[in-house]
């Protein structure tokens, strides 16, 4: 049975380094990874130069043909209007109970638009999202990634927990596999690349 797919937004300025982890393992584990624009004909550019033609422009994504919508940090969150639109993605996906994954200012977006007040969740400090006005100052945790229900969020500087909590929650990986995961890309341990190779050869 074929997987629905990981739609990844794409904007200008987006941080390329954030979400490469969680596609690249999403992808070689079947999931089709389709880049999403506010316009499917117009190009972006990333903070490190890419530029990024979108598969299909947000109006045309539904939470039922997906499996995952992601949302990488940009500039434009903290400067501009401009992506809100895609906060207002975010909240039709966990309303339909699609996941979301945000990181770094992403998760103000998710804040500004009131996704956060009840929901725990992470970013890159408290009062980064703070700023932003928010109601849920109360449920903020002080950790790499945090999962709570369909809403995964992280700070700027924890792409592999990012991924780690993203491939969890799919059920790419599990338990002591996902663990192996996590140290052999986070902490360079050689003796989680055994666990992974075995748990993975037969795929």
């Amino acid at each position: 049975m074929a997987l629905k797919p990981v739609h990844l937004a794409v904007y200008d300025t987006l941080a390329d380094w954030e979400t490469g982890f969680a596609t690249a393992y999403l992808a070689r584990n079947g999931y089709p990874v389709r880049t999403v624009g506010a316009s499917a004909t117009e190009p972006v550019v990333s903070i490190g130069g890419l530029r990024v033609l979108p598969d299909l422009a947000l109006d045309a994504v539904r939470p039922e043909d997906s499996s995952l919508l992601i949302l990488p940090g940009a500039d434009l969150w903290d400067t501009s209007e401009d992506l809100a639109p895609f906060a207002r993605k975010a909240r039709e996906f966990l309303a339909a109970g699609t996941p979301v994954a945000a990181i770094c200012g992403a998760t103000a977006g998710l804040a500004r638009e009131g996704l956060l007040d009840d929901r725990d969740h992470t970013s890159a400090v408290s009062f980064y999202l703070a700023a932003t006005g928010y109601g849920g100052g109360g449920r903020y945790v002080d950790a790499d990634a945090v999962t709570d229900g369909a809403l995964i969020t992280a700070g700027p500087t924890e792409p592999v927990a990012f991924a780690r909590e993203i491939l969890g929650l799919l059920g790419v990986y599990e338990g002591e596999v996902l663990d192996a995961w996590y140290r052999l890309f986070h902490d360079s341990d050689p003796s989680a690349h055994a666990v992974l190779e075995k748990a993975t050869a037969g795929r």
